[in-house]
């Protein structure tokens, strides 16, 4: 019998589960840290995916309950994007990955958790990534604790954020 230690999962199992969306609710809650809400913008935040494929796996979501791409603003699509590139840019210089699977799965059929609130996914890569593990024994390892993430990209996400943010004024 393999057996793996995963006490984070322990945290999931106990949860009693909620009505509504995460999305929508997190973020207003005021416990960020807690959530794994890295950064929050006018349209759009960051958070950490609670059961991530690779370390520092990002999420970048609108803060209005759309499923689609196709019904958001302007302004909102251009935040989504922003903070798409400022995710990567925290994530290079905190992990130093070489490349990065970025996409939205859009409903329940292309594999999407959570399909009626679009997000868009940030998740670094390494070669040699996939080995034995999730091929052989159909297991992810993660040597990181999601708290220990958090810690190490809230910081540079905030600086790339707010560098360069198309929807800030000199006054901002």
């Amino acid at each position: 019998m393999k057996q793996l230690w995963a006490p984070w999962r322990l945290q999931y199992i106990k949860a009693s589960r909620t009505e509504g969306c995460i999305f929508c609710s997190l973020p207003s809650e005021g416990r960020d840290r807690e959530h794994g809400v890295l950064y929050q913008g006018r349209h759009a935040f960051v958070i950490l995916n609670a059961f991530p494929y690779n370390s520092s796996h990002l999420m970048v979501v609108p803060r209005r309950h759309v499923a689609r791409p196709d019904v958001l603003t302007a302004d909102e699509r251009l935040e989504l994007f922003h903070l798409m590139t400022a995710s990567m840019q925290a994530v290079t210089g905190e992990y130093r990955p070489e490349g990065f699977n970025v996409g939205m799965n859009l409903g329940r059929a292309a594999g999407a958790g959570i399909d009626d609130h679009l997000h868009i996914h940030v998740v670094p890569r390494w070669i040699g990534d996939t080995n034995f593990m999730p091929v052989v024994g159909e297991v992810k390892v993660l040597p990181e604790d999601l708290t220990a993430t958090y810690d190490r990209l809230v910081g540079p996400l905030k600086v790339a954020a707010e560098r360069d943010d198309p929807g800030r004024t000199r006054d901002d």
